[in-house]
């Protein structure tokens, strides 16, 4: 099988989001070694340094590095929902998204981590244009995946109440020590 995964929030260095999504790919990357691997990353002026993860990529797990600007993909995957990821990344069975944007597929299945609701729960402590954003793209995400991964229960929680995501495309995958 290959799965992609959007990595883009690497780019931001010592992050909530950033350490999980870093340190999920670590883990799943070394304990996995049957499926073909794709990260994906998209980033306009960052760059993502070697030692920002603790394998080496191989036939086994690629990097695609593109510099689109986020705003731009955010018009693309969150607004008008066009331009599959595949046509970046090739084929894929599994296309695994983050924190910002939320891409169409051709065929793959889509899955997404879901880190916090609080564009809903707090929106006063949130920039307008993140909230904006994230509500973009979690009205794909509600629509489209069809797992979503929380980090915790209460975000779970919020899915279910928040965004109406039944219980049954939800799994908690808790943050590593």
């Amino acid at each position: 099988m290959k799965i992609g995964i959007d990595i883009s929030q690497l780019a931001y260095v010592n992050t909530g989001v950033a350490n999980y999504l870093r340190d999920l790919v670590d883990h799943l990357v070394k304990v996995d070694q049957h499926n073909e691997y794709v990260l994906f990353y998209s980033s306009l002026r960052r760059q993502l340094s070697p030692a920002t993860f603790s394998f080496t990529f191989n036939s086994h797990v690629s990097l695609k590095h593109f510099r689109i600007p986020p705003k731009a993909l955010d018009l693309l995957w969150n607004k008008l929902h066009v331009f599959p990821i595949e046509r970046l990344i090739g084929d894929v069975d599994i296309f695994i998204t983050s924190d910002w944007t939320e891409p169409p597929t051709k065929k793959a299945k889509k899955a997404t981590i879901l880190y916090d609701l609080i564009v809903y729960t707090y929106p006063e402590e949130t920039a307008e244009t993140i909230i904006a954003t994230q509500k973009r793209k979690l009205r794909w995400v509600k629509k489209e995946s069809a797992m979503v991964f929380c980090i915790s229960n209460s975000t779970k929680k919020d899915a279910m109440k928040i965004l109406g995501i039944d219980e049954k495309r939800l799994q908690v995958i808790y943050p590593g020590i």
